[in-house]
């Protein structure tokens, strides 16, 4: 996993990073024990809720989340009840409605703009062309590259939540980078994340439908109740939403607070990624 280097964004604000910001999942990496039988996993899938709103929260890594979220997208496109397939894989502004479903995976990709360092598409790719086989829209939802220094210089986003989600936030980016970010970074990586959280929940807003369900698959520091998109959500929407936290971990944890439903999946194999963060910012 390479890791985003904030100083770098400020320094070339019109130069693309090769990854998304994946320090969040670092929090979440940690599990490297147990195993799940995959009918277990997979059986989680007909708790699906009617809503108008499904936050499915992954860890990035965990292959089975992409799985649960394909079969999510199979389960609510066979009742004709899906919307859009809205993803933080993809930025905001770029969506495939309207291409024939037997679009091939190049036309789909090069319609999302899709940034497979970032991304890889062996992880995400059945997802997305499960939902266009199916004539599903699949909606980019991330906060632009070219939209990012401006909101890293923008005090005005610490008011957009309390002063205790914000603190939250900035406690993230501290552990998110083990310690390595430098202090004065700490506040303007918090808005980014803040940013995002608003884009998303402005687009999955626009896709809502009456009779319909709009499926986002996010980060699941993106998703939770307490912290992320249901705070940034419109009044309209915020009484329509299920929130799907996925764990690959032998013991799941279980907070109103944060979800209302909570998927387990088999732990993945432990990966040291603040060693490699050492090693990418010249640290031993």
């Amino acid at each position: 996993m390479r890791i985003f280097h904030p100083k770098k964004l400020l320094k070339s604000p019109t130069k693309h990073p090769s990854t998304p910001f994946f320090f969040l999942a670092v929090l979440a990496l940690q599990f490297h024990s147990g195993a799940l039988a995959q009918s277990d996993w997979r059986a989680q899938i007909p708790s699906l809720p009617n809503a108008g709103l499904i936050l499915l929260g992954e860890q990035h890594d965990a292959p089975e989340h992409q799985e649960l979220a394909r079969l999510s997208v199979e389960a609510l496109a066979s009742k004709q009840a899906l919307s859009a397939l809205v993803l933080e894989m993809a930025d905001a502004g770029v969506s495939t409605e309207g291409m024939p479903t037997q679009s091939s995976e190049d036309a789909v990709r090069e319609r999302l703009k899709w940034n497979e360092a970032g991304w890889p598409w062996s992880r995400y790719g059945l997802l997305v062309m499960q939902a266009v086989r199916a004539g599903v829209p699949v909606v980019g939802s991330n906060l632009p590259f070219s939209a990012m220094a401006a909101v890293m210089k923008d005090g005005a986003w610490d008011s957009k939540v309390s002063s205790a989600v914000l603190a939250s936030h900035r406690e993230s980016m501290i552990q998110g980078h083990c310690g390595l970010l430098p202090e004065s970074q700490v506040p303007a990586m918090a808005r980014i994340q803040i940013a995002r959280d608003e884009r998303m929940a402005q687009t999955v807003s626009t896709w809502m439908r009456s009779g319909k369900t709009v499926l986002l698959l996010a980060g699941a520091e993106h998703v939770k109740k307490d912290r992320g998109i249901p705070l940034l959500l419109d009044t309209k929407s915020k009484g329509k939403v299920t929130v799907v936290w996925m764990q690959a971990t032998t013991s799941v944890k279980k907070d109103p607070a944060l979800a209302d439903l909570n998927w387990q999946t088999p732990p993945v194999p432990f990966k040291d990624y603040c060693a490699d963060m050492k090693k990418t910012m010249g640290q031993k």
